[in-house]
Parts: structure tokens; sequence; C-alpha cells
């Protein structure tokens, strides 16, 4: 269950929220949002919580949304709220500094949410992709306004529209990311 996919847990003032589910590529569920969403939330309220970190296990940040649970939604299969608009919409409201620690690639939302962080540190080795026009989605969280504001129109279109990938480097380069370093220095 989600419990075992996100591990939220405290470092002294800094709530760290780890992706779990390395054998899925850190896929992210309609629970593993949940439990995302609710501890954004957490945080928001608990003013022991200084600062957010995200980061994961394995050698993916995040491969995006899981396909199959994403189909399960669409389909009428699944049953219960659907918890990603919650946890953009925390991501958006957080009022604590936010960071993202990429030390693999990131897909999909696993890039748009680096959007709505303060500070990311990516691996220069890393890769960002959104496959969005490539599978016939739309990109979330507002990210086809935020990314060219932020990178540029060309540049966003580079990526969001033709799909090609942007390595750590350039993130950091473009300003996605504030510093592009060594993997195994990205989460210190």
């Amino acid at each position: 269950m989600s419990e075992e996919h996100i591990i939220a847990r405290r470092d002294e003032a800094v709530l760290e929220i780890r992706f779990n589910r390395p054998a899925k590529k850190n896929a992210l569920t309609n629970a593993m949002y949940g439990a995302m969403a609710d501890a954004l939330e957490s945080a928001g309220a608990d003013k022991s919580v200084r600062a957010i970190l995200f980061t994961a296990e394995g050698d993916l940040f995040t491969s995006g949304n899981d396909l199959m649970d994403f189909a399960a939604q669409n389909t009428g299969a699944f049953e219960g709220p659907r918890h990603v608009q919650r946890f953009l919409e925390r991501m958006i409201e957080a009022e604590k500094p936010v960071v993202a620690a990429v030390h693999g690639n990131a897909v999909g939302v696993g890039v748009t949410m680096l959007l709505q962080c303060d500070l990311v540190f990516i691996a220069e080795s890393a890769k960002l992709i959104t496959p969005f026009v490539d599978l016939g989605l739309v990109p979330e969280n507002a990210s086809s306004l935020t990314l060219p504001e932020r990178i540029g129109h060309v540049r966003a279109f580079q990526l969001l529209g033709l799909c090609e990938p942007l390595s750590g480097r350039d993130a950091a380069s473009f300003g996605i990311a504030n510093a592009a370093l060594p993997a195994g220095e990205v989460e210190p």
C-alpha cells in the first residue's frame, strides 16, 4: 500500500517524502499521491517542520504516473477519490520551502512537480523526460504555462512538444534546477 511506497519521516526540522517503489521505477499511484498530499498537509500544520524534501529510492527519481493505475481510474474500474489534484494543490500552496533531490531520471509529473519546488538539486547524469505528447496527454499542473515562463518558449517546446530529454546539467543551466551535481552528492 502507499505507506510502504511513500516514506514520510522527520529528520529534525525537515520532513522527507521519499518515493519507495524502485521495483516499479517509483511510478506514482493514486494511493501514493494521497500519502504525499497527507504528508504535505501535515507539514503545513506542524510549526516544527521548517522544510520539505522530496527524494527517492532506487536509480530513478520517478517514472511518473503508474500507467496501469492511471488507466484503471479512467475506465471506471477505480473507486474512491483521485488524489493527484490534492497533491498538486498542496505543492502549489506549500508555505514552507520544498526541496527536491533528483538523483536519477524524472519523467512526467516527476518533472512538472519540480516547477513548484523552491530548490532543486539534480544529478548531472539525470534526464528530465516529458512524454505527454507521445502518450496523447496534456501536461499537468499548468506546466505548459509555467515551464515556458521559466525557461523560454523554444526550450519548453523542445521538452514538452518534441519530448526531447533534458540533461541534469541543462536543467541547471536553464533554471529548472539550482545545481547539477554528481549523483552521489545530490541527496546530501
